[in-house]
């Protein structure tokens, strides 16, 4: 079944009022790119970020955390050990986990380390196209960070993935697409600005582990998250401002959503 999610339903506002209230601390593995403007975003909705990277202290904090980002955009061999650790932990003290899959298809060995993360079973997988069809065996390519296919293209193997997987998975574009390998949730919006600055996919991956923290409903968290980053993008681009002026704007735009949330009333 296909349904449609934007921030004009209501209750996409109050699962963000939800993460305001709860304040979940997110444990960030993430690349060096993007740890500040992925930190920001999270604290822009109410969230706490952590960027705890040791591998001695990457399992014990996955634990003591609400959820986990894993994020493979600059890899290391100490990254690798850290985060198959946080990952493993927090799959067997049942904390959600976010695997994204950054440049998988581009280069074999992060795609054969995806292989491996997916076997310790995250809540759920966010990438573009390109990646989620490598994901699924497709050998598509891509060129690192950017898609060479639409997010419609990907729905079959986000589908097989989320079943072969047990989890849902988000595709990334102009529409979002996010499934569980039954049901599928279409997520429009947004602006062509976010595919043009560093790092708003990948603090998508962090709200989505936001999200996934404060509601066992994972399918709707997860389209929720992405719901939400689009109606920021969409305020922070009004008044066509320049790039690093939007950039600023998105986190802005995050926090005036989280600051106005509602709770949901039937």
């Amino acid at each position: 079944m296909n349904t449609e999610l934007t921030w004009a339903d209501p209750r996409v506002s109050a699962e963000l009022c939800e993460v305001r209230e709860q304040q979940p601390l997110v444990h960030c593995l993430t690349n060096i790119v993007v740890a500040q403007f992925t930190a920001n975003a999270l604290l822009a909705v109410g969230a706490s970020p952590a960027m705890v990277e040791n591998a001695k202290e990457s399992a014990e904090f996955a634990v003591a955390a609400a959820a986990v980002l894993v994020n493979l955009g600059t890899l290391s061999a100490e990254r690798e050990v850290a985060m198959r650790a946080a990952a493993g932990a927090a799959h067997d003290y049942g904390r959600p986990w976010v695997l994204d899959p950054v440049g998988v298809g581009a280069l074999a060995p992060r795609t054969a380390f995806a292989g491996e993360l997916l076997e310790l079973h995250p809540a759920v997988v966010r990438g573009n196209a390109s990646e989620v069809m490598n994901l699924a065996g497709a050998e598509f390519g891509g060129r690192g960070v950017d898609s060479l296919a639409e997010s419609d293209e990907a729905i079959g193997s986000a589908t097989f993935v989320a079943r072969a997987c047990d989890c849902v998975v988000a595709v990334s574009g102009k529409v979002d697409f996010v499934t569980d390998g039954t049901d599928v949730v279409e997520v429009p919006g947004g602006s062509s600005m976010l595919t043009r600055i560093t790092g708003s996919g990948c603090a998508l991956g962090a709200l989505v582990a936001a999200f996934a923290a404060v509601d066992d409903n994972v399918l709707f968290a997860t389209a929720a998250a992405s719901a939400v980053l689009k109606a920021a993008g969409e305020r922070a681009a009004r008044g066509s401002p320049g790039l690093g002026t939007f950039t600023v704007a998105l986190i802005d735009a995050l926090d005036a959503l989280a600051r106005h949330a509602k709770p949901f009333s039937a």
